[in-house]
């Protein structure tokens, strides 16, 4: 038994031995040492049994990755689909986490108020940071989605505070890729085209960066806008995932809903990528104000591509670098002034206007020789990838809007600010103090809460150290008080952040691109330093909307003139009735702006005086210019 169990696969020829008779023989000398031999075969071969299962799963798993490395680089959807769960992943577990942490200090008791307030505040930047990180490390349009996160003027101020640097931190494409890009849209390499480009981009947004050339045919300089050549492959899956992201938070939270945001960007976004809409948009703001005294001033495209565009290049710096202000001799009060009536222009005249408003997107340069600018400075406004268009109706039901928040309060006037919110951002009674502070940026006005919402309790909203002014024009310099409330309104009143949040969802899209423009006036204004009045820049806003109510009138009187074939008394009387309404307002607001930039530059010269007094010359001119 132990002879047989041993030989193993050599008991046949064994048996074969035995079989001729040679049992006892000679020959079973041998049978220790070949036992000795098969035993350590068997040994050998049982060893080897051990370790394969562990050799099959390492060549297995080596297999699996590099098929799964060959389809990834191989195979578009595959790639995808793996991109499409990690960016998804990210976003997801940012907003979820993020949802639950308000749902969490929201509920809990406090034992003071400022307590309270400090951990909603906390709150607040944890989930804007959380979100931040996943932004920054997805890139592409995710990068779009909090720059427009940045400029939602109703969200707190943590989280447009912690989005804003979106607004410059995005990573540049490397020269070689873009140099493909350049031959794949333009069927020649970029050697061919410009004498100089220099591969290291001046700017770099989320969907493109901007390099300064020189053209070898002409020797003019110019600036070459490349878009990003990876958005095109990636743009529809990232687009899936903010839609999928943003359900899923309406599903789990259905007070935290930013779908409308998905919806905003799927609309705009093939807009905005394609550079020759944007260089169709700058030709036609070029038209609309050719024959308007502005300091406005569009660079004019050379040439563009959907991924392409080459234009003229400006050299100047920041609309709101004051050093850059003082070095040029460039009145800062008149900057902010100026900004305003372009924009109102826009929005209240034209009914066209620049969507994508913020500080990176605006140049200001001293006006060259032949410039038409009324002033010695040119604003020089750039990245016309995105325009809205307003409706006649729209536009004036909007003006309307405005002139009511500034006329003083009455009963007529509060029934027609909120008759003007419903018909221009679809905001009913409940929802209307937040969408006036939203408009005006400032605390509600005299009666807003109590007429609306019935006064609240000490409990709940205590009440305010500030007097609430009765219309625009009384609002004196924000104080710290005011400040305090805005930053404290979503949190102090139950259930506004929530109301926050619908605004956003009924105003429609165009609407909310006007308040974005709003909020982008007041920003400048303030980081000007001006030293005008703090509503000088809605006196300009009422002259415009004065302005588009009385062409809106004349033309509809004129028109029903023209209808009935006959000159009727009723009509003449209505016209000349717009007519002195309009010229009397419209002096009469005149006549305010005199009086306040006579302030403003009796503020200046005091601040050159005290410099000068203080420090000389040098100091003088740093404090008028807000330095000092």
């Amino acid at each position: 038994m132990h002879y047989r169990l041993h030989t193993g696969l050599f008991g046949r020829r064994t048996l074969q031995l035995n079989a001729k008779g040679h049992r006892g023989s000679p020959l079973s000398f041998s049978q220790p040492s070949y036992s000795l031999i098969t035993t350590r075969r068997a040994s050998g071969t049982n060893s080897r049994n051990s370790r394969n299962p562990w050799l099959a799963t390492s060549t297995g798993i080596l297999v699996i990755a590099a098929g799964s490395y060959a389809a990834y680089e191989n195979y578009q959807p595959f790639r995808h689909s793996i991109l499409a769960a990690v960016r998804c992943w990210r976003v997801a577990v940012a907003a979820v986490l993020g949802a639950i942490d308000y749902k969490a200090t929201f509920a809990k008791a406090y034992e003071s108020e400022d307590v309270r307030l400090q951990a909603y505040s906390e709150c607040h930047t944890r989930s804007a940071n959380r979100v931040l990180k996943a932004l920054l490390a997805n890139g592409g349009i995710f990068i779009k989605l909090g720059q427009h996160m940045s400029s939602l003027f109703v969200l707190p101020s943590e989280w447009t505070s912690t989005m804003r640097p979106l607004q410059d931190q995005c990573e540049p494409t490397p020269y070689e890729h873009v140099e493909a890009l350049f031959v794949s849209d333009m069927g020649l390499p970029i050697s061919e085209l410009f004498e100089e480009f220099d591969p290291e981009p001046i700017g770099v947004a989320s969907l493109a960066q901007v390099h300064v050339a020189r053209l070898r045919d002409s020797g003019k300089q110019v600036a070459v806008k490349l878009q990003h050549p990876h958005l095109a492959e990636f743009c529809d899956i990232d687009m899936e995932m903010v839609e999928v992201a943003l359900g899923w938070i309406k599903h789990w939270f259905p007070d935290f809903e930013f779908t409308w945001l998905a919806e905003e960007m799927r609309t705009n976004l093939p807009k905005e990528m394609d550079f020759t809409h944007e260089a169709n948009n700058a030709a036609r703001t070029t038209r609309e104000f050719q024959d308007i005294t502005t300091s406005l001033y569009i660079p004019s495209v050379l040439t563009s591509t959907k991924r392409v565009l080459i234009m003229e290049y400006i050299k100047g710096g920041r609309v709101d670098d004051l050093v850059y202000l003082a070095d040029s001799n460039i009145d800062r009060n008149k900057v902010a002034l100026e900004l305003s009536r372009i924009f109102n222009q826009m929005v209240f005249i034209n009914g066209w206007f620049h969507a994508d408003p913020h500080p990176g997107n605006l140049l200001i340069r001293p006006a060259p020789m032949g410039s038409k600018s009324p002033y010695n400075f040119e604003i020089v406004l750039l990245d016309h990838g995105l325009y809205f268009d307003l409706d006649t109706e729209l536009r004036v039901n909007y003006s309307k809007f405005w002139l009511s928040l500034i006329a003083p309060a009455s009963p007529s006037t509060s029934a027609d600010r909120r008759k003007y919110a419903e018909l221009v951002g679809n905001i009913g009674p409940d929802l209307y103090p937040v969408f006036e502070a939203a408009i005006t940026g400032r605390a509600a006005l005299e009666g807003t809460w109590e007429d609306d919402m019935g006064s609240p309790s000490e409990s709940e909203n205590p009440p305010s150290t500030f007097k609430r002014a009765s219309g625009m024009i009384d609002m004196m310099p924000q104080t710290e008080e005011e400040m305090e409330a805005i930053r404290n309104a979503v949190i102090n009143r139950e259930g506004l952040l929530v109301s926050v949040f619908d605004v956003l969802r009924r105003v429609p899209r165009r609407v909310l691109m006007v308040l974005k423009l709003n909020d982008l006036t007041r920003h400048l204004d303030h980081a000007l330093m001006t030293t005008h009045s703090n509503i000088r820049i809605f006196l300009i806003t009422a002259k415009y909307c004065t302005f588009a109510v009385w062409q809106n009138d004349k033309r509809r009187l004129i028109d029903l003139m023209r209808d009935q074939g006959l000159i009727s008394l009723s009509l003449l009387s209505e016209y000349f009735t717009s007519w002195w309404r309009f010229k009397k307002n419209y002096y009469g607001i005149v006549f305010v702006e005199t009086i306040m930039d006579a302030q403003a530059r009796l503020a200046l010269l005091r601040a050159w005086t005290q410099g000068l007094w203080s420090m000389g010359f040098e100091g003088a001119h740093k404090a008028a210019a807000g330095l000092a």
